[in-house]
Order: C-alpha cells, then sequence, then structure tokens
C-alpha cells in the first residue's frame, strides 16, 4: 500500500468511502454486513487505515456498518472520517443541530473520537448556512477539536471555485484539509484544477472524491476499453483513473467508493505501487473526458432527492438523459423508461427547483428534466413497440 504524510500521520493513499456499500440481493436497500466484513478485512491486510462515512449514507446506516466492522480491530489502526451535513440545512429539511448530529453520530459508529471529521457539502447553497455566525456550526466544532473529540477539522466542497476561494479566504485558517470531486473529467469540467491551486495556496491538502465519478469512468465502449487495455493491459479503466491521479494532481487522500470486494481488490492492486500515465496514455483520457464534456455531471449522491415532493429518482432520470444523449440501446431504454410507472417520468416534475439548489453539480435539474421528455417522445415507447409487434404477428398468423 502506498502511503502519504500528512502532519504525523502516514495515511494509505487509498481510502474507503462508505457512500455506496455492498447490499443484500433482496431489494430492501439492506447493507450486506458479510460483505462489508470482508472487504474491510482485505483492506486492513493491505495497509489501508483511512475510512470514510457521513451521516446520510445509505439512509444513515452507513455510520452504524462501518462503525461495527472496524470495531473488530484495535482502534488505534483505523482512522474514521464523518461529516455533519450543515447542506441540509438550506434546502427545506428540517435544521440538523450540530450537538444532536455529532452526538448521534459517535454513537452510531461506536466511537469516542472521529480522527477526521467535515464540513460537508460546503458549496454556494450551503454556504449560507455554514458562513453564518449566528449558527455557531464550526465554533462547535472547534470546541469538539479542543476537546480531542475530533483531531482533525476540514470540510468537503462541491462548489465552484470561486465560492471555495471565498470560504478559504473566510475560514481556511481554522481548517486542515479539503475534499474536492477530482478526477480527469472534473479537472475541466468543475476547473478542479483551479480548486487544487486555490488549497494549495492556502496550504491545505487536498483529499479526492468521486475519482471514477460514480462509477462512470470504470467501463466505455468496446473500443476505448481496447485501446486502453492495449497500452496497459493488466489493468481497468478504473485503475486508469487512479493512475491520473498519481500522474498530475497528486492528492494526499483517494477515497473509492467500493461495493463489492472485487473492486475492492482491483483497488488495492492499483494502490499498491505507483505507475504513473505517460504521454500517450494521458491523450486517451483527454479523448475520453472530452466525449463526456456535452453529458449532464451527475454523480448519483441523490442530495436532490430528499426534498423532492414528487419523489422522483432524479439520478435514475438524468442517468437515462445521458444515456439517451449517448445514444446506444435506445429500445431497452425505453424500455426501462416506461418499466418506472406513472408518476415517477420526467414529465412528472413539477419545476419547484429544490433539485437544483441541492445539486453539487449545480445541474438545472428541471431544464434537464424537459430535455428528457422532448427526447423520450421523438422515440417510440416500449409499449408502442410491443403493439407494433404484436400486429405484425397477427398479420403473419392470419396469413
Amino acid at each position: 500500500m502506498l502511503f502519504n504524510q500528512f502532519q504525523d500521520l502516514q495515511l494509505s493513499a487509498l481510502g474507503f468511502g462508505t457512500m455506496r456499500l455492498p447490499l443484500l440481493s433482496d431489494d430492501s436497500g439492506t447493507i450486506d454486513q458479510e460483505e462489508l466484513d470482508r472487504m474491510v478485512d482485505a483492506a486492513m491486510a493491505a495497509g489501508v487505515n483511512y475510512f470514510d462515512t457521513a451521516h446520510p449514507y445509505h439512509g444513515g446506516k452507513s455510520e452504524g456498518a462501518i462503525g461495527k466492522s472496524l470495531a473488530r480491530y484495535p482502534r488505534e489502526s483505523w482512522y474514521l472520517a464523518d461529516k455533519f451535513p450543515g447542506h441540509q440545512n438550506v434546502h427545506g429539511v428540517t435544521e440538523l443541530q450540530p450537538e444532536q448530529v455529532f452526538e448521534e453520530q459517535l454513537e452510531r459508529c461506536g466511537v469516542d473520537y472521529f480522527d477526521f471529521y467535515l464540513l460537508h457539502n460546503v458549496n454556494e447553497s450551503s454556504m449560507r448556512y455554514y458562513c453564518n455566525p449566528e449558527k455557531h456550526c464550526l465554533d462547535y466544532f472547534l470546541e469538539q477539536k479542543a476537546k480531542g473529540r475530533i483531531r482533525h477539522l476540514g470540510f468537503s466542497c462541491h462548489g465552484g471555485p470561486d465560492a471555495l476561494k471565498q470560504f478559504v479566504d473566510q475560514y481556511g485558517k481554522d481548517l486542515e484539509f479539503c475534499q474536492i470531486q477530482l478526477n480527469y473529467v472534473d479537472w475541466k469540467l468543475q476547473d478542479a484544477k483551479r480548486k487544487c491551486e486555490i488549497l494549495r495556496e492556502a496550504g491545505l491538502p487536498v483529499w479526492v472524491m468521486e475519482p471514477v465519478r460514480g462509477g462512470k469512468l470504470a467501463s466505455f465502449a468496446e473500443q476505448t476499453e481496447a485501446e486502453m487495455h492495449a497500452l496497459r493491459p493488466e489493468e481497468s479503466c478504473a485503475a486508469w483513473a487512479f493512475r491520473w491521479l498519481q500522474t498530475v494532481p497528486k492528492p494526499t487522500m483517494v477515497l473509492s467508493g467500493m461495493s463489492n470486494l472485487a473492486q475492492m481488490q482491483d483497488n488495492l492492486k492499483t494502490f499498491s505501487e505507483e505507475k504513473p500515465l505517460n504521454a500517450e496514455e494521458i491523450a486517451v483520457l483527454d479523448k475520453i473526458a472530452q466525449g463526456m464534456l456535452g453529458t449532464i455531471p451527475c454523480t448519483g449522491c441523490r442530495y436532490c432527492c430528499a426534498g423532492c415532493p414528487m419523489e422522483l429518482d432524479i439520478p435514475l432520470l438524468m442517468n437515462m438523459a445521458n444515456e439517451m444523449q449517448v445514444g446506444g440501446n435506445i429500445l431497452n431504454l425505453m424500455m426501462r423508461y416506461s418499466g418506472l410507472g406513472d408518476g415517477k417520468r420526467a414529465g412528472d416534475c413539477i419545476g419547484c427547483g429544490q433539485c437544483r439548489e441541492a445539486c453539487p453539480q449545480k445541474i438545472d435539474v428541471p431544464a434537464e428534466m424537459g430535455k428528457l421528455v422532448d427526447a423520450v417522445a421523438a422515440q417510440k415507447s416500449w409499449e408502442e413497440v410491443c403493439r407494433e409487434r404484436a400486429a405484425i404477428a397477427a398479420a403473419e398468423a392470419k396469413a
């Protein structure tokens, strides 16, 4: 395992993010604790010592699951990071109080302190809460740090460079690290390059989230994968994304939200050594990034879903819109879209805009919903195809 120095600590270069944990196969959404334990065992055996969770992950179940799994190991052998979801306090959700949430998180995780703690999802919208002196949010967590209940305090940021700069200028002196979305697509798409520069100037180490963009950089069209395999036959597409991070920005911590043991094993292999990309290989990723710049940059974080009055599965619909845009098996896509049922399709969006406010990627969701409605209208629905096939079959039977 590769390690990076952070103050007086040696942190594994790979951190285990617990936003997308393995689930049981019964469609209940229940975390598969046995599979999670196997993943943690593999991680610990390979030298991973950093584990990241958050209050809303898996509907509040992630903290307890990872805490239970880590409790099988000595407390000094791992570092646990958790986050305060202040971003939820500006999107119509009942306001969460730092004191109540923090105590609940310690209990859920079964720990007396957090090694790392973050203000979650600082952005242009949530800064209305985080930067409000009347809320005393940062003051409370600085107090917990002084008491030893937080060892290192930082923040995660989905905001643009200007918002990041404003927040760092105002509060950077009190914080020790920053977690941003960083990968070879967002280097340009979200101007992550400038964000890294802002953090470097402020002396704040970079933590990486979404290194493979919610899985979107883990698999590609057959021709693209063949090109990558010809240059690096021993490495997966996901490994290329991690190798890019070893080549260009070189962050202190890279978090990967692994969902099964196979993903864990592949990542452990990647982080067993540094193998930076050469110019030819970087050119391949630049071409992939350029092809993705026109798609909707949804990562499936689901922040938009919490306050949707229509209870739409917005990430699913955004993913369908991207599939519609890039082409492929449109018939299969239309079948899936039709199967969503009444009240759950893009046309059921009422355009209230809460999703746009909640979105870390600043996606104009109502506008994209409208585009998807138009795109679907231009296609044949699965029901129409079935009716056409039935009519043809009936005509052939008469003949």
